[in-house]
């Protein structure tokens, strides 16, 4: 008997573990808002530039609305990939985490543009897609690729690994991340456009 209780005892703290990490229907439609929300940051930050807007550069070292535009569009499938190829066979997070905190961290520290960090190089501005049209084109494909991810899955709570922030990050969290990313960088356009040289038309 007193085995028997033992082992409903492991099977239901099992199940309640189980179930305070699994993704909640709130947390996919904050994710999908969210994401939709960056999506048409990025669209509208980038609405009717010339030429001259598109390619203006603040300073040699600084990258043009079309360069961060390119690094925006080739970083959400780059990223999507690393989920689905990494994150999605990965072991489980460390027991005892807050899950929740950690989401919170991922949405405060990836759109703050108070730190600068270098881009990894595969993510640099090469011209990869032709033309600021072809990055746009790229991206709203590839987010709409992120958000049927996001849609058909209901495992992403149940992997997770190492992410700069020193914490693991389970693959909701790293969708959360591609979304904060792109917030991130729309903020860099923004901060662009602002400059007292940028192009008038």
């Amino acid at each position: 008997m007193k085995r028997l209780l033992s082992v409903i005892a492991v099977v239901l703290y099992v199940s309640v573990s189980a179930y305070s990490q699994s993704l909640t229907q709130a947390d996919r439609d904050r994710a999908m808002k969210y994401l939709e929300s960056t999506k048409h940051g990025v669209l509208d930050a980038t609405a009717g530039l010339s030429d001259a807007q598109w390619n203006f550069k603040p300073a040699p070292d600084r990258w043009s609305v079309a360069e961060v535009t390119e690094h925006i569009a080739a970083a959400e499938g780059y990223l999507r990939g690393m989920i689905t190829e990494k994150v999605m066979t990965a072991p489980p997070r460390p027991e005892g985490e807050d899950v929740k905190a950690i989401d919170e961290m991922v949405l405060t520290a990836i759109p703050d543009r108070t730190q600068h960090r270098q881009a990894p190089e595969p993510l640099k501005p090469t011209n990869r897609f032709g033309s600021p049209q072809g990055s746009l084109k790229q991206f709203t494909e590839s987010r709409a690729q992120t958000e049927d991810f996001l849609r058909t899955h209901d495992d992403l709570r149940a992997h997770a690994i190492d992410s700069p922030l020193g914490k693991k990050l389970d693959a909701y969290e790293w969708v959360l991340f591609i979304a904060a990313h792109s917030e991130r960088h729309t903020k860099q356009i923004l901060e662009v456009k602002a400059d007292p040289n940028f192009p008038k038309n």
